[in-house]
C-alpha cells in the first residue's frame, strides 16, 4: 500500500453543468487548475458535493480521466467509491482502473441503516478488496446512521489500509474520542468547513472542504496556520468565513457552492434534479458576503 499524505485541505470538487445539464468539462478543467495553483493539498473526486448519484457511469469515467490528466500527480487524488450495496463496491474495487488515484473515500452505507456490526463488515469487505488507502466517511445527517467511535477505532486497528476518517457527525465528543484513542497511523479529517478550525486544535489533520472550491488559497492558509499552532491567525480567517459557512448549506450542498462559483464567474448555476439552485435571497446574501471579502462578482 502506497503512503498518502492527507494533511491540510482537501477539496470536494463540484461537477459543473451547462444550461442543458450536460457536464461542463471545460469549466471542470479550469476549476482543477485553480485548485492546484492555489494551495489545495488534495482533491476529492465524485463525492457528495459532485452530485455523483445523478452522474452516468460514462460521465464518471470522463470526470476521473480529466482530473487525473489535469493534476499530473502534482497533488493526491481521492476518489469517492461508496454505496449501500457492499458487493457492488467490492466488484468495482476489484475490476475498475484506479491508475492515478491515490486513495478512496467510502461513505457509511445509506438508507439500509445497518447495525454497527454491519458497518464494520461492510468496511472489512472494502479494505480487503483493495490495496489503496481507504478513508472512512461518517455523515449521519445524510446516511441515517452514525458510525460510532468504537466501530471507527475497531476498523482503524484491524486494517492497515484504513488510514483516516472524514468525520461529519458534528459530535465533538465522538470525534475527540477517536482522536484520543486512534492508532498512530490513522487520522481524523473534518467533514465540515465550519468546525475544521476547532477540530484541528483537538488533533485533526485538516478538512475535506466545500468552501475550498471557491477559496482554496484562503481556506488552505487557515488550515495550515491552525496545523502550525498559530491559532490566533487561523481563528481570524475562520471568523471571516463564518457567515458563508451557514449560507453555503442553508439551501443544501452543493447548491450554495455552485451559486458562489457562479457569482465568481467559474460556472453556470446549474444542478441536476432532485437538487435545485439556491433561492434568490440566499444567492444575493452570498454575493453580498463575497463583496465584503473583496471577491469580484
Amino acid at each position: 500500500m502506497a503512503d498518502i499524505n492527507l494533511r491540510g485541505m482537501g477539496v470536494a470538487l463540484i461537477t459543473p453543468f451547462k444550461e442543458d445539464e450536460s457536464v461542463d468539462y471545460e469549466a471542470l478543467g479550469k476549476l482543477v487548475d485553480y485548485q492546484v495553483q492555489n494551495g489545495t493539498d488534495y482533491l476529492v473526486v465524485l463525492g457528495t458535493t459532485a452530485e455523483t448519484p445523478t452522474l452516468t457511469e460514462e460521465e464518471k469515467k470522463k470526470i476521473i480521466n480529466l482530473v487525473v490528466t489535469k493534476v499530473r500527480s502534482r497533488i493526491p487524488i481521492v476518489l469517492g467509491v461508496g454505496g449501500n450495496c457492499t458487493r457492488s463496491i467490492v466488484e468495482k474495487l476489484k475490476n475498475d482502473n484506479f491508475e492515478g488515484i491515490d486513495a478512496i473515500l467510502s461513505v457509511v452505507p445509506y438508507y439500509n441503516k445497518p447495525s454497527q456490526e454491519g458497518i464494520y463488515q461492510h468496511y472489512k469487505a472494502i479494505a480487503e478488496a483493495t490495496t489503496l488507502p481507504v478513508v472512512l466517511y461518517n455523515v449521519p445527517g445524510r446516511t441515517g446512521v452514525n458510525m460510532t467511535a468504537e466501530t471507527t477505532l475497531r476498523l482503524a486497528r484491524d486494517f492497515k489500509n484504513v488510514v483516516a476518517i472524514k468525520e461529519a457527525s458534528g459530535n465533538f465528543t465522538q470525534m475527540d474520542d477517536i482522536i484520543k484513542n486512534k492508532p498512530a497511523n490513522f487520522n481524523v479529517i473534518s467533514g465540515d468547513d465550519g468546525v475544521a478550525f476547532p477540530l484541528i486544535t483537538l488533533g485533526a489533520i485538516g478538512v475535506i472542504s466545500v468552501i475550498g472550491n471557491a477559496f482554496p488559497r484562503e481556506f488552505s492558509r487557515m488550515v495550515r496556520l491552525a496545523l502550525a499552532g498559530d491559532y490566533n491567525s487561523a481563528r481570524t480567517i475562520h471568523h471571516s468565513f463564518t457567515e458563508l459557512f451557514s449560507l453555503l448549506f442553508v439551501d443544501g450542498n452543493p447548491a450554495g457552492a455552485k451559486s458562489m462559483l457562479n457569482a465568481m464567474g467559474f460556472i453556470e448555476n446549474k444542478l441536476r434534479l432532485p437538487l435545485v439552485p439556491t433561492r434568490i435571497v440566499t444567492f444575493e446574501k452570498i454575493r453580498d458576503v463575497l463583496r465584503q471579502l473583496s471577491i469580484k462578482c
